[in-house]
């Protein structure tokens, strides 16, 4: 980071947060881990105010000592490593309420104007839903009824809403309607973890700041494109939600859709907000949803199902109805018919209960048009990328060179980088404490526009309904533990093509 950019974030104005959900497990692991952390590397001002607004009855130190376990467990910088724990402290508050309770909202406004006020805080607020979905119009509408929408002169009212945003065009549509009521476009920052990682940000810097990458990045010279997001945990406790969203809503039409976009957009003329949302837009509009026979032959569903009785069976877990066709994995064939990508496939996966947790942009390069070694019957494996976006963030780059001795022998070999082997193990900032200070500062780079949230839900709106209607693949299994359903290696085998779980082979056991 440069000493300008040190500078632009030390001018941080000072601030007031209000979490709702303050006492559940969002702000217990993430949220204030990621906020005590910033106040270590000295990225708070001097001035501010955190308020934790939930049902639960907290006082205001029970609230410090239950937070600060949870500092403890999950922060990347802890207590017991930083001093600025009392300083901290002092900064935080709570208050109890009810969301659908007006009355309660009015006690809240009245509290946080008394903490600005002896902190000396300027009225510059964030407001943070970290509860469920089915709560956001009620908190929303009372935020905007007792005042909290209106942005004093000089200053800033904003809004961060957490994933979901909304179960399908139709929903998310109405709720972006019932928010602008009170918040206006600018003001709301809807947020996708996904896009704070600091692997994600880095995609963009190593396409756009290096000449080698961004000449060969497109459908001349790249053979295809797979985006893995993988997960070994299974469903668990999360059988009711799970068995209403799926797959698709709950990790396609954000973390998948925005990875997407990122990796296929085309480079903005500076870093700025809307500039780098308007590309992103340009290539989701240019998604072609499969349709008809493609819908077949194109995308995969399947649930996991253990044969031997030996491991978790979805439609066995807590909450999930025995006959549930929801799936649990999904693979998609998309193809973007712009300029850049036409013909060029990028294959999307997700699922849970499989092999390892990992994420991975595999980007695989076109064979050489003229091989120069056939007589001697050498099989060259293509040029590939592979973005590493979790656990092992990093970057490999694989191709092709000489085995020492006589003859023309060759092998592929990786050129690797790992963040945690040159920058150290706690060098990558967990992807919220980038996102909080981002909307502290008024950057909403990494938020996702309303454009962008209805756009991926008409793509993923378009598949649900056709495989509701019958005309998809029919539902398969996987056994858990595996990589995934025959039928999403047999999607990529059919070109000659297989799944990449390079990040994952190349740091595994063994």
């Amino acid at each position: 980071m440069s000493q300008s950019d040190l500078e632009a974030i030390h001018r941080a104005p000072p601030f007031s947060l209000v979490i709702f959900g303050a006492s559940g497990d969002l702000a217990y692991r993430k949220l204030l881990p990621a906020l005590f952390t910033l106040a270590c590397n000295d990225l708070l001002p001097e001035e501010y105010v955190i308020l934790g607004a939930s049902r639960t009855p907290y006082t205001d130190e029970r609230f410090r000592t239950h937070i600060r376990k949870g500092v403890e467990e999950f922060g990347r910088i802890k207590p017991s490593e930083c001093d600025r724990w009392p300083a901290f402290a002092e900064h935080l508050f709570y208050q109890h309420l009810q969301y659908d309770a007006p009355e309660d909202f009015k006690a809240l406004q009245q509290r946080l104007e008394a903490l600005e006020t002896a902190h000396q805080v300027a009225p510059n607020r964030l407001f943070y839903l970290a509860i469920p979905p089915s709560l956001y119009s009620t908190v929303v509408e009372n935020l905007g009824e007792v005042g909290f929408s209106q942005e004093k002169e000089g200053h800033f009212a904003r809004l961060i809403v957490e994933k979901p945003f909304g179960t399908d065009y139709e929903s998310a549509r109405a709720l972006n309607t019932h928010i602008h009521r009170y918040f206006r476009e600018d003001q709301i920052y809807r947020i996708d973890h996904y896009l704070g990682k600091e692997t994600v940000q880095n995609l963009l810097v190593f396409r756009f700041a290096n000449a080698i990458f961004e000449p060969l990045w497109n459908r001349h010279y790249i053979d295809h494109v797979q985006i893995s997001v993988l997960e070994s945990v299974a469903v668990g406790n999360r059988g009711s939600y799970y068995d209403q969203a799926g797959v698709m809503r709950d990790m396609f039409q954000n973390h998948l859709m925005q990875l997407l976009s990122l990796t296929a957009m085309e480079p903005p003329n500076e870093w700025d907000a809307t500039q780098l949302r308007d590309e992103k837009m340009k290539v989701l509009r240019a998604v072609r949803p499969p349709k008809d026979g493609a819908l077949r032959t194109n995308t995969v569903r399947a649930q996991y199902r253990a044969t031997d009785g030996s491991g978790p069976t979805y439609r066995l877990e807590p909450g999930v109805d025995p006959q549930s066709d929801t799936p649990t994995y999904a693979a998609l064939m998309l193809f973007i018919d712009n300029w850049r990508w036409k013909g060029v496939p990028f294959y999307l996966r997700s699922g849970k209960a499989l092999a390892a947790k990992t994420t991975e942009i595999y980007v695989q390069f076109k064979e050489v048009p003229h091989l120069l070694f056939e007589a001697q019957g050498v099989d060259l494996a293509p040029n590939a990328l592979s973005i590493c976006l979790q656990p092992h963030e990093g970057f490999h780059l694989r191709f092709q060179t000489k085995v020492p001795g006589a003859g023309m022998r060759t092998r592929d070999v990786d050129m690797r980088f790992n963040f945690a082997t040159t920058f150290g193990d706690k060098s990558l900032p967990e992807a919220y404490e980038r996102l909080l200070l981002d909307a502290v500062l008024g950057d909403a780079s990494l938020f996702s526009r309303e454009d962008e949230i209805l756009a991926s839900w008409r793509l993923i709106d378009s598949i649900l309904h056709g495989w509701e209607a019958g005309e998809g693949p029919p539902l398969t299994y996987y056994e858990p533990g595996s990589w995934g359903p025959v039928a999403a290696e047999n999607m990529l085998a059919v070109d000659g093509r297989a799944w990449s779980v390079d990040c994952f082979k190349s740091y595994a056991p063994g």
